[in-house]
């Protein structure tokens, strides 16, 4: 039995430790001692079933302004930060992990460089040095300058022992966002997208044949509910079904709700079944997070993917635009969401059923578990 320690630091939404969760409840269904450092802020709806978290002092975005943290109730000074590291070193030296796995570090999370250095060198220089891997989505959000990627590409040379891809080769290589060099190219290790075992169907059937509108798990997404509002109030044939989450949920759904114009819609909080309820529905509109991504594609019910672009992010985009050439699939920009433009999508996708990917595309989980072990067994 091994033990991982998965650190990750959630800034906007809730994908990055969803997926990290995903990543360590494998390794423990495998019979490994899972844990999970987050540093950002408590999301209680994610499942930690066989997993130890570490909560840290969180900190979240100003928004998608990236290079400021802010506390739950204001700026995260020098002091709050070295409380954060401090805490994150206990965690590491009482764990002692045999893998040591950071979420999107180095690749991101510059701003909490210091932190994750600090701990790279502790695990470097335990007696017994864990395997240290970066765990990545299929698509970054590429360097701004040519010198962040010379940063990260020299912080994995001196660290790392490989960087674990939550993605297909043949699908999304990493190339399409992100400058692989030779050295980087020595050290990926494409895993398969990592993803939940495929939800059933609904056992009350709840949602089917609805048109599911969500933004995920963050504080974003109140212009692409207000379209999915005017397109309602065009489409009275189908129920929409907008699924609000983030912080500030409960006071986004009551605005919404003075805003409808038609009685199909339906408005409520993100709720844990919401897979099953998918699988069932008419179609989805929604962003294209990795996670969102992952759970249209295992659907495979129709989607129009209105990517997240605020703050100059062109993550969310190359990925739907990636999507957009499959059946079922089709792209509008934020910035041209109307109650029109979303009805004549939906019209078009929901022609074709999307087409299923290979068996095994989302067993990245499980294989990121076999590939981690086996560089275990390497070095045995």
């Amino acid at each position: 039995m091994a033990k991982v320690l998965i650190s990750v630091t959630h800034l906007l939404g809730t994908g990055h430790l969803s997926r990290a969760l995903t990543l360590a409840r494998a390794f423990s269904r495998a019979g490994h001692d899972a844990h999970v450092m987050s540093g950002g802020l408590p999301a209680p709806n994610l499942s930690t079933e066989g997993v130890t978290l570490h909560q840290m002092p969180p900190v979240k975005s100003d928004g998608v302004n990236f290079t400021t943290l802010l506390t739950e109730t204001g700026l995260a000074d020098e002091a709050y930060l070295s409380g954060r590291k401090a805490f994150a070193l206990e965690v590491l030296n009482s764990l002692v992990p045999d893998v040591f796995i950071t979420e999107l570090y180095p690749f991101g999370r510059r701003v909490l460089k210091g932190e994750f250095l600090s701990l790279l060198n502790a695990a470097r220089d335990m007696p017994h040095k864990p395997l240290i891997f970066s765990s990545i989505r299929d698509i970054l959000a590429p360097p701004s300058k040519p010198k962040k990627a010379l940063e990260a590409e020299a912080v994995l040379a001196g660290y790392y022992d490989g960087v674990l891809v939550h993605s297909h080769e043949s699908v999304t290589p990493l190339g399409i966002s992100w400058p692989v060099s030779p050295m980087l190219e020595e050290k990926l290790i494409y895993t398969g997208f990592v993803a939940p075992p495929p939800a059933q169907l609904h056992p009350k059937g709840e949602g089917k044949g609805d048109v599911f509108v969500t933004a995920g798990g963050g504080d974003v997404g109140m212009d692409l509910f207000r379209a999915a509002l005017a397109a309602a109030a065009l489409d009275r044939s189908s129920t929409y079904r907008l699924l609000v989450g983030g912080s500030d949920s409960a006071a986004n759904i009551l605005a919404l709700s003075s805003e409808k114009q038609s009685q199909n819609v339906i408005i409520e909080p993100t709720r844990p079944d919401f897979r099953e309820m998918l699988t069932g529905a008419k179609a989805t509109i929604c962003m294209c997070g990795y996670n969102t991504a992952m759970d249209v594609l295992q659907s495979r019910i129709p989607a129009v993917f209105v990517p997240f672009d605020a703050g100059g992010e062109v993550e969310q985009t190359l990925r739907a635009e990636s999507l957009s050439g499959r059946d079922g699939f089709a792209v509008v920009k934020a910035q041209d969401a109307t109650g029109e433009t979303l009805i004549a999508a939906l019209k078009d996708v929901c022609k074709t059923r999307p087409a299923a990917l290979a068996e095994g595309h989302f067993d990245g989980a499980q294989e990121t578990v076999r590939l981690v072990y086996a560089h275990l067994d390497a070095r045995a």
